[in-house]
């Protein structure tokens, strides 16, 4: 039996919706990124959604827009992918890293340490999809105020550290009753091809700006900036007689194509009334078979106040080292079975060592990741197939630890 670890979820809605983009004969940026854009704004509740061409990029956007500089601090977690970090340097600010929690998520001690007049932005990263202590962290942002110091004219508006939710895992989560989407100034999701909803690639932007703010406003000049800073799109330019535009920003290219956005429109139709439900039905069954097992760490997954995306499901092998942990996958993987590990810290990578990060810093994330294993959880998974994977795991654990 051959299990892939994450492979799309295409059923005929997603399917007629790209061949309706195709067979429209427009498959750059129109009908259909509009249409996703409305949908994760319905669904998150946000005001204005825009989708861009990946998580990564819609970082970057909103880094341009915040104006930050070399001297300027972005406050990230140590567990996260690369991604978090090199939207930070790509846009020329400085990645302060801090050590996370027990759940995988950033600590928020460790956030009000890092804390200096040079920090303009706070990113905690929902990992596995499992939201972060907003509540904590937006008061933090608020109380800090007075350290604050600005340096851009977007900045002195806002008057104090921006917090932005990098929910790339974290699409259909909630936290105290709110959709994740709302919880924070700005939500990027990652649309990347192993999310819970997909465009193959691509990102989405939820704007929720406290006033003076107007998000509609900042929705037309992100989106403008997202176009070479061009003031009209390709689909708006293709009508007659529309040809004429300006370029008033120096702006990015970094806009989502129709035909991406259709697989988009088409997941999103059925997201919340079948494919969340049965992501969270296979975590529940991982979490009974594991709950027998004495050596299993189950990840967190519901609360009084947080209810996962169930994005990933990150077992953790107690007292396993990280060669044990190593050999366990390579048992697992000679039965076909694909795993993972989410993530290797990013003072374990080389780019970060040379930056002068090292993983003795950060503690509680290396003790995370060294005996993490993250197994497949998707909807096209059968009760059979489900059973052979925790069977097959179960067994090479048993094998490795004794």
């Amino acid at each position: 039996m051959k299990i892939p670890f994450s492979p799309p979820y295409i059923n005929d809605a997603v399917k007629n919706e790209v061949l309706d983009s195709l067979d429209s004969g427009w498959i750059t940026t129109g009908p259909k990124v509009k249409l996703l854009e409305q949908q994760i704004a319905e669904q998150t509740k946000v005001p204005h959604v825009l989708c861009v061409n990946s998580w990564t990029s819609g970082a970057m956007l909103i880094f341009n827009w915040m104006g930050l500089g070399p001297e300027d601090e972005v406050i990230i977690p140590a567990y996260t992918y690369s991604a978090t970090a090199l939207a930070v340097i790509h846009s020329g600010a400085k990645p302060v890293l801090v050590d996370v929690g027990e759940d995988f998520n950033i600590s928020l001690e460790a956030i009000e340490k890092a804390i200096t007049p040079k920090t303009k932005v706070i990113m905690p990263v929902d990992i596995a999809g499992w939201p972060c202590d907003y509540d904590e962290i937006n008061q933090l942002a608020e109380r800090r105020k007075a350290v604050f110091n600005p340096s851009s004219e977007v900045q002195k508006k806002l008057g104090r550290i921006l917090v932005i939710s990098d929910a790339a895992h974290s699409i259909g989560a909630t936290y105290k009753g709110k959709k994740t989407g709302l919880l924070t100034d700005i939500t990027i999701f990652s649309l990347h091809a192993v999310k819970n909803v997909t465009t193959a690639e691509g990102g989405a932007i939820c704007l929720n700006l406290p006033e003076p703010f107007k998000n509609d406003e900042l929705y037309a000049t992100l989106r403008c900036y997202s176009l070479n800073g061009q003031t009209k799109d390709a689909f708006s330019k293709s009508k007659a007689g529309s040809w004429r535009y300006d370029i008033i920003y120096p702006g990015l290219k970094i806009n989502m194509p129709d035909v991406l956005a259709a697989i988009g429109v088409g997941q999103m139709q059925t997201y919340e009334s079948e494919v969340l439900p049965r992501r969270v039905e296979i975590f529940e069954y991982y979490n009974r078979f594991f709950s027998n097992k004495h050596w299993a760490i189950a990840p967190p997954s519901k609360d009084e106040d947080k209810a996962s995306s169930c994005h990933l499901y990150a077992l953790r092998i107690k007292n396993a080292t990280e060669a044990q942990r190593d050999a366990i996958i390579a048992y697992i993987s000679t039965k076909d079975v694909a795993v993972n590990v989410h993530f290797q810290p990013l003072p374990l990578l080389t780019v970060f060592k040379t930056m002068g990060f090292n993983i003795a810093d950060f503690p509680v994330a290396f003790d995370q990741y060294k005996n993490e294993i993250s197994l497949p959880i998707y909807p096209q998974l059968s009760e059979i197939e489900l059973n052979f994977i925790v069977e097959t795991v179960s067994a090479a654990v048993e094998d490795v630890m004794a």
